[in-house]
């Protein structure tokens, strides 16, 4: 699953935003793929192993369990702050706040919202990263600092259409 996901995501990101030569840049790929996979497998054994552990001492299953199973593996497999790692981090973060909220209105903890909010949210995020790209860039991720600045400094000289199709920036003195 982790090369599945990996590999075609490295592969552009690769030939996008990277130098090298296309040696260097298959061995990125290949790297980024398999340390995505196997992190991975690492968390998948950890969790199901501390689970099955935690379910034989205790004589059942309880919710606690999943949560604490989680934690130490996440602890152990995606506790070294790295590329992957925290794009995998970022890429649940996002994912576990549109789980609570939708857990909240649920529960009846806040009210179902009369329309929609995801134009709120997407104004607001948009508006935040901006923000933050103009004025604070360095607090941002690498990746996501690369694409901005492909989008929205690089965009702001043109030579031709390969500018936007295959260069981030020109090497060449073009």
């Amino acid at each position: 699953y982790g090369a599945k996901i990996r590999a075609p995501h490295a592969l552009v990101m690769t030939f996008l935003f990277k130098s090298g030569s296309l040696r260097e840049k298959l061995k990125s790929i290949a790297q980024a793929t398999y340390t995505h996979s196997r992190n991975l497998a690492y968390f998948v054994f950890t969790y199901k192993g501390l689970m099955a552990l935690q379910s034989r001492l205790q004589g059942k299953k309880i919710p606690f369990h999943s949560f604490f199973a989680a934690c130490i593996g996440g602890w152990l497999v995606f506790g070294e702050n790295n590329p992957i790692n925290s794009q995998i981090i970022m890429y649940l973060l996002s994912r576990i706040l549109f789980g609570l909220s939708r857990l909240a209105v649920d529960k009846g903890y806040i009210p179902q919202p009369k329309q929609d909010p995801f134009p709120l949210v997407a104004a607001l995020v948009w508006g935040t990263v901006l923000w933050l790209f103009e004025y604070h860039r360095q607090t941002l991720q690498p990746s996501l600092q690369s694409s901005m600045t492909y989008l929205y400094d690089d965009s702001n000289v043109w030579h031709d259409v390969s500018d936007f199709l295959i260069y981030n920036k020109r090497t060449d003195g073009k």
